[in-house]
């Protein structure tokens, strides 16, 4: 499913009115009419009492039609208006003036305090204050409504986004609602789907509004929800070397957890061959806990970690692997971060670049820039900082953009990971994956990516589908972790454990409660 940005959003609209000749008032029906069947098949109507909050604009239009439809169905309906009713316009206004004909509440708002009583009673909330034209902090009595409507306690039903979301980041412009339930127009948006703003709107659904198939599938529209393709069937007569052979260049005194992660989960997930250059003592450590890992001795620096003295070896070794992993546990010394930028520029083989290797190569981006095979990057905020210069805040307010930029920049597919995780493309492609949970915010999840990554490239992904298939999959393992241990105290481990049962669960067809979490929304 595609998602748009707030102005791709208007863009639809317009194109939808002038290209197709819909008018503004059938858009605007169509919008109310899916927000009314969601309180019909989620709350129920007859009989009961709702409130509908309304701002300016098109929003508050919407929350017009809902009133009408509810009080159509023999539900009890009062509408407050935030602002001042004589300056909407068009549809808007329309629809105002035909819920005044019905004989409706309709109820200029004053005060938040003006409301509560009407809270206190009521059975749903309808949230169409805002909408995805927020472009700064709530403040003043328009905050103070958004307190009250959170404090009832009643359920509520956000249209098109909850009110104090911001549509292109997910930010909360200094207070949102809480919503039970969303029902977003045309498309989803960024923010409905980016945290925090996707944990304000409970269960997101979605509805076209009679747009048509050419603008809700348009190549032009970027950013879309990381469903990927399905894994190449597993060749019954293949080998070990059938299902990839990937080189980790990962290690160092005091960091025994990320190499061996890393390349345990490239078996975990699918792998058939897993090699290991790390410092020569570490060896014994880590094979007690990767016995199934190839494992190639490296001499070490001063400090424990991988000495210059290995390139033209590890060179060689990488040449003959289908992927190589550079960076996990790598360290800081700067031999070994010389070293990272020696074989990141000179190997010639799809490079997946995470952890202390980002470091080495954020000091040199035209290592990057000048790269012929397939680059793919890792970072999280702050590593995504040393790639761009751009603070965690300015990620915040505006990440999809700038991984767009970054990833053309630099030529690199980037996973961005956090709370779902962007997969960024040169091409400006963007996708919002959907699996994972809090329990994996914990040391060596990243590391568990990594090989994921690699194993979906040795099962017979190209490098875009691995990518977007491995951060799925990561984020599904994690999601049965949880499922079984709960996410607290969910260690790597428990994630790289769960990696072969997600394997299995993708073969052969998710159940219908996760796909429908994994599509982002549910069209109505």
């Amino acid at each position: 499913m595609k998602i748009s940005t707030v102005q791709e959003m208007r863009n639809l609209d317009k194109g939808a009115i002038e290209g197709y000749g819909i008018p503004e008032e059938i858009l605007m029906e169509n919008a109310g009419e899916a927000a009314y069947f969601v309180l019909l098949t989620r709350f129920g109507l007859p009989g009961r009492s709702f409130l509908v909050f309304c701002g300016g604009g098109n929003n508050g239009g919407d929350g017009f039609v809902v009133a009408r439809k509810i009080l159509s169905s023999g539900g009890r309906v009062k509408t407050f208006v935030l602002g001042d009713p004589e300056r909407y316009r068009g549809a808007a206004r329309a629809n105002l003036d035909v819920l005044r004909g019905t004989g409706a509440e309709v109820v200029a708002l004053g005060s938040a305090g003006e409301a509560e009583e009407d809270l206190a009673r009521c059975d749903t909330v309808i949230d169409g204050i805002f909408g995805t034209g927020l472009d700064r902090d709530v403040e003043g009595r328009y905050a103070e409504v958004i307190a009250s409507i959170n404090r009832s306690g009643r359920p509520v039903l956000s249209l098109d986004i909850p009110s104090g979301v911001h549509g292109d980041s997910g930010r909360v412009m200094g207070t949102a609602v809480q919503a039970d339930a969303t029902v977003t127009f045309g498309l989803p948006k960024v923010g409905n789907l980016l945290y925090p703003g996707y944990a304000h709107g409970g269960e997101l659904f979605v509805t076209h509004i009679s747009f048509p198939p050419a603008l809700i599938e348009s190549a032009d529209l970027k950013v879309a929800v990381n469903r990927p393709p399905p894994l190449p069937p597993r060749d019954p007569k293949g080998h070990k070397g059938s299902f990839g052979d990937a080189l980790f260049v990962a290690g160092a005194a005091a960091y025994y957890g990320a190499p061996c992660f890393s390349a345990l989960s490239f078996l975990r997930a699918g792998g058939g061959y897993a090699r290991l250059a790390a410092p020569a003592r570490m060896i014994p450590h880590l094979a007690s806990g990767g016995s199934e890992i190839v494992f190639v001795p490296q001499k070490e620096t001063a400090g424990g970690s991988i000495s210059m003295e290995n390139l033209d070896d590890l060179l060689d070794l990488g040449a003959r692997a289908d992927v190589v992993v550079l960076g996990p546990g790598l360290s800081l010394v700067e031999e070994t971060q010389d070293l990272a930028r020696a074989l990141a520029s000179r190997l010639e083989r799809p490079l997946l670049v995470d952890g202390d290797g980002l470091t080495a190569l954020s000091g040199d981006l035209d290592l990057l820039r000048n790269r012929k095979a397939p680059t793919v990057l890792t970072p999280h905020p702050g590593e995504m900082f040393r790639l761009t210069g751009k603070s965690v805040p300015e990620l915040e307010a505006d990440p999809v953009r700038i991984l767009q930029n970054t990833c053309a920049d630099l030529g690199a597919v980037i996973v961005l990971k956090g709370a779902h995780s962007l997969v960024g493309f040169p091409d400006a492609e963007v996708f919002v994956n959907m699996s994972g949970n809090s329990g994996m915010a914990t040391a060596g999840t990243g590391d568990v990516l990594t090989g994921t990554v690699a194993a979906m490239h040795g099962l017979g992904l190209d490098i875009p589908e691995a990518v977007r298939k491995g951060v799925f999959l990561h984020g599904l393992a994690g999601d049965l972790a949880a499922e079984d241990l709960g996410p607290d105290g969910m260690t790597a481990r428990d994630v790289l454990d769960a990696l072969p049962l997600a394997l299995k669960a993708d073969r052969e067809g998710l159940d219908e409660a996760p796909a429908r979490r994994y599509s982002g929304a549910r069209l109505v």
